[in-house]
């Protein structure tokens, strides 16, 4: 991020700041100290931080989370962001995005108490990347002049993910997640997430789903896409053909019913990260870094793939520590008619797009923040008082377990869902 600028910063004027790590852990010079830093990064990448925050207090335990947040949206208009510092693994974390994402649709960012007391640009800078896009904010852009031909019309990415209790729980949903992107760069996704019957891995309700992020789309660039591109994480190969049995005809429903005779091109493509191949580079003088792995942006589509079906391997990150393990995308349907080196070139630039870094990644943006919204559902699923979304048991027989319950808690708050809640 040295010397470089968001591509669109948000002002943040009206902030808040909740110390949930006890006095003695962090102290109020520490706070002080963070606050200036962290306004000092801020406004380097383009994102000022104005002002002192307009509240700043210690509290104790997840109880005084809700009444807290309350108190700080009533009193203070505008109210853009709550800092909230944490002490470690704490149920806390699960309660202030349940009530900042559900309940009262607040912007909530999370720190270390660690982290608080001795800054570091690096984390300083990502904690930036993270706020401004929970506020709004557009991190990063593709360069338009480089991007494929299919975005010479309008085109709208999905990403969709489902997530599974840890093994050993025989009761907990599984939390479908599907997003979408909601601008031509592509940057925003908006989400729309499902809990379903344990372990299943098909999405029940992806026709709904897909509904909601198209009208979504429509409302936030005034256009129809022409086309869909949708990636598909965490599909094993015995369920290639029942997922797109489901799927494909899940998406092209969700059309139809939004206007008789709309059918976009779909292209629907698995994602794999949990495979066994691993490549390397036959030329040691190609090999990057200190672990010796292969350049980002390796490909692989002739060899060692399928005989007859459209698949490619893409490395997309640079491998930091062990051995990279590249994705493997298939392709199952393709109405766009893309070209091998088009689809290539297009999941490639997409894994530049995740705002969390300033970095490729492993897997295309939309599919990760696929994880991301099911992985959140499930901090919001946690009860108060039992458990931090960590273990597998439940104590006590809440009669919040029922379905609707759980449907109802894993809403997000409609303020929350414009902007990126779950960066």
């Amino acid at each position: 991020m040295r010397g470089k600028q968001f591509h669109t910063g948000v002002e943040v004027r009206v902030w808040a700041i909740a110390c949930f790590a006890p006095q003695k852990m962090s102290r109020e010079d520490a706070l002080r100290n963070f606050t200036q830093q962290l306004q000092r990064i801020s406004l380097d990448a383009g994102m000022p931080i104005i002002g002192q925050p307009c509240f700043c207090k210690y509290a104790q335990g997840a109880d005084q989370v809700e009444p807290m947040f309350r108190y700080l949206k009533t009193t203070f208009q505008g109210l853009q962001l709550v800092m909230v510092v944490l002490p470690g693994k704490t149920p806390v974390y699960a309660e202030v995005k349940r009530v900042g994402d559900t309940v009262l649709g607040m912007a909530t960012q999370c720190v270390q108490a660690k982290n608080v007391n001795r800054t570091s640009p690096q984390t300083l800078s990502n904690l930036c990347l993270k706020i401004n896009v929970k506020l709004g904010g557009v991190n990063n852009i593709l360069v338009p002049s480089i991007r494929p031909k299919i975005f010479n019309e309008p085109v709208i990415f999905f990403g969709a993910d489902v997530t599974h209790p840890p093994a050993g729980d025989s009761k907990k949903p599984s939390i479908a997640a599907c997003v979408g992107s909601m601008d031509a760069h592509p940057s925003r996704y908006a989400a729309a997430v499902r809990v379903q019957q344990h372990r299943q891995e098909v999405i029940n309700d992806l026709s709904s789903m897909v509904k909601e992020l198209l009208m979504q789309f429509y409302k936030s660039t005034r256009f129809k896409p022409n086309r869909i591109v949708f990636y598909r994480d965490g599909v094993s190969e015995g369920q290639f053909l029942t997922v797109l049995n489901h799927e494909l005809r899940a998406v092209r429903q969700a059309c139809v019913e939004l206007e008789p005779g709309y059918q976009p091109g779909i292209t629907f493509i698995v994602v794999q990260k949990r495979h066994h191949t691993r490549l390397f580079c036959a030329d040691k003088k190609e090999q990057i870094g200190r672990s010796g792995n292969i350049p980002a942006g390796t490909t692989v589509d002739v060899g060692i793939c399928h005989p007859t079906e459209f698949d490619f391997y893409l490395c997309s990150h640079a491998g930091i520590q062990g051995t990279s393990r590249p994705s493997h995308y298939h392709v199952l349907w393709d109405d766009n008619g893309l070209s091998a080196d088009e689809l290539q070139q297009l999941t490639y630039q997409l894994c530049h797009t995740y705002v969390r870094c300033t970095r490729s990644v492993s897997i295309p943006a939309p599919a990760y923040y696929a994880h991301l919204v099911a992985f959140r559902a499930r901090y919001h699923l946690v009860e108060k008082e039992h458990d931090s979304g960590e273990g597998s048991h439940h104590s006590g027989n809440s009669d919040d377990r029922a379905p609707s319950a759980m449907a109802r808690a894993v809403l997000v708050h409609n303020d929350a869902n414009k902007v990126m809640y779950f960066a």
